[in-house]
């Protein structure tokens, strides 16, 4: 079956699901969830597309999205691509000054924003870039200031609906092509200059078809987005569950997503590992905390999920009736309620953006959690490869999705090739041809193809550390078998052209304090705590001990605890939670080069 234009889909779905909604939003100061239908949806977006062409937006003009999550969001974006037009998302905690390169590079005439914050940055920009025209402002929040230059969405969208502007919109719809430019995604620039990856509609078409193929998903199921729609992993999520008619739950509020997750009940939804690295240190110290006897449990229900789950279902063996019986008490007594956790209703969850320990991975699946890993980039429209639901294997990152290629090149170099690769870098020729190969895309990251055909990550080769001594070290497999630590919140591994490895580790300091009340540490602040003796003693036991399995020269030799958490404010780690090594190897040079000085 050919592929089918996105907006194209999503006007059919109109139709076919009408009074059926498609989103949801927390309505804070009613307290409950609010609902827009199909045919509402629609709607806005005819609206939204008839302003545009209203306003003079051309076919493939740039129009850029400066917000955090929101179904206006997804109707701005849809509402673009529906006259022919491109979207630009920015990442509603970029700061002023990345704003403005997207903004220039892009030459945006037109910016939507969804909060006060993304409006204050949009507006200075007004005076320094020569192609800012209009803001508008998605929700009635924002406070405005006194200018032609900015307006409320609703007051944009009430244009007259003229038969010129019917016409022409009914031309563009018509005129669609899938070899349009669809969306310029600039990437966040952990390595230096953010680059624009461009996609058009055949890669996102091609993705949704690829997708369809092999996942088990209906009009039946809830999704939860709580990621940046700004991130392709998150927005081809959100494409995919309208695609295939999947209602959508907007959580606004990443704070809050222990409550959201109880309250939707999802039955899918794309995550980070972060999230699961999280709640795999609540439960673990819950365990601590609970009795002798609840403690046994909990270890004999879990072994009778790994077998069930990891030993027989995984693998297709048949599960023997004594088994059966015993899973059955487990999952009732003790396995449902970890599922809980998640809302209770799961029946799987894409994770990508950074590996997941095996070990974790391995350890929510013994609960029934269905957690598909896999691997792919920006430039790839996300996924490349992914865990099928049986014979996978928990080290990995699964096997190439339909219609997706890998093969391993110089250096242990993952190359890619399929419908989903970019065509190539907003105005940078010469990065683009760089990251091509013989038609292969060079994706940077090194791995390997086991004897099973599955993708299995090593590291980025740009974050690849060579010491002094000429010994490489792969940070990233430090950084995930250290940060399952329930003491460890995160940290990033330090090393390169270095006489040994170092890193800088943001404590847990939640069960930091707690440790703290439990052996009569006194403390005034943070800072003091993590330069107690004790404490420091406490980590070089758990790093010596978390790092047994690896060699001499990989091995972390000196730490330094940090007071305050990375940030996406600040800068230092990406919206899906990578670390920005450049940034942080330069804001935290004198603690670095104090644990290099002799």
């Amino acid at each position: 079956m050919d592929n089918k234009h996105l907006v194209e889909s999503i006007k059919e779905n109109s139709q076919r699901f009408k009074n059926k909604n498609a989103f949801y939003y927390k309505d804070n100061e009613l307290n409950k969830w609010e609902g827009i239908s199909w045919l509402d949806f629609n709607d806005r977006v005819e609206k939204l597309s008839k302003a545009l062409l209203g306003f003079g937006i051309s076919e493939q003009q740039n129009v850029a999205i400066f917000s955090e999550n929101m179904p206006n969001w997804i109707i701005a974006d849809v509402a673009i691509m529906s006259i022919k037009a491109v979207t630009v998302p920015i990442y509603a905690t970029n700061s002023k000054k990345e704003a403005e390169y997207i903004i220039n590079d892009a030459e945006v005439s037109l910016l939507f924003v969804g909060g006060q914050n993304e409006y204050d940055k949009a507006y200075e920009l007004l005076n320094t870039t020569k192609h800012l025209r209009l803001i508008v402002a998605l929700t009635k929040t924002i406070k405005l200031q006194p200018s032609e230059n900015s307006m409320y969405l609703e007051d944009f969208v009430a244009v007259e609906s003229t038969n010129q502007l019917e016409t022409e919109l009914q031309k563009r719809y018509y005129e669609r092509d899938l070899n349009d430019l669809a969306s310029i995604i600039y990437t966040s620039g952990t390595t230096g200059e953010p680059k624009g990856v461009m996609l058009d509609h055949n890669n996102f078409a091609a993705s949704l078809k690829a997708h369809e193929f092999e996942l088990d998903i209906s009009d039946d199921d809830v999704s939860l987005s709580f990621l940046p729609l700004s991130h392709i992993y998150e927005r081809s999520w959100v494409f995919f569950c309208l695609y295939r008619g999947v209602e959508v739950y907007f959580n606004q509020d990443p704070k809050k997503i222990a409550d959201v997750l109880k309250e939707v009940k999802p039955t899918v939804m794309c995550t980070v590992p972060r999230i699961f690295e999280k709640i795999f240190a609540a439960i673990q110290d819950k365990r601590k905390e609970a009795s002798p006897a609840k403690m046994k449990l909990a270890s004999w229900a879990l072994g009778i999920g790994n077998r069930y789950y990891n030993k027989h279902k995984r693998l297709e063996k048949k599960v023997p009736l004594a088994l059966k019986l015993k899973y059955k008490i487990a999952d009732k007594l003790v396995l449902s309620k970890l599922r809980e956790v998640f809302g209770g209703q799961i029946k799987f969850m894409p994770c990508g953006g950074a590996p997941l320990a095996p070990d974790m991975i391995s350890f929510f699946h013994s609960f029934g959690l269905n957690i598909k890993c896999g691997y792919g980039l920006t430039e790839t429209t996300a996924t490349v490869t992914l865990f099928g639901d049986t014979q996978f294997e928990f080290n990995s990152a699964g096997k190439p999705i339909a219609g997706s290629q890998i093969k391993i090149g110089d250096n242990n170099e993952i190359l890619v090739k399929g419908p989903g690769v970019m065509k190539g870098y907003y105005k940078k020729p010469e990065a683009t041809e760089h990251v091509f190969k013989d038609g292969w895309f060079c994706t940077g990251d090194a791995g390997k193809i086991d004897d099973k055909g599955n993708l299995v990550i090593t590291d980025r080769i740009k974050d690849l550390m060579k010491t002094s001594g000429g010994k490489y070290i792969a940070p990233q497999k430090l950084e995930t078998t250290l940060i399952n630590d329930s003491f460890i919140e995160q940290i990033a591994v330090i090393g390169d052209q270095q006489k040994y490895v170092t890193a800088l580790a943001v404590p847990s300091f939640e069960n930091l304090k707690k440790y703290a009340l439990e052996h009569k540490i006194t403390f005034k602040d943070i800072e003091e705590l993590i330069n107690h003796n004790q404490v420091k003693n406490l980590f070089e036991k758990r790093f010596e001990e978390l790092q047994k399995e690896f060699s001499k020269f990989e091995k972390i030799k000196k730490f330094t605890l940090l007071p305050k958490e990375f940030s996406i404010e600040a800068g230092e780690i990406t919206a899906t939670l990578k670390l920005k090594r450049k940034v942080i190897q330069e804001k935290y040079k004198v603690l670095i080069d104090k644990m290099y000085a002799e």
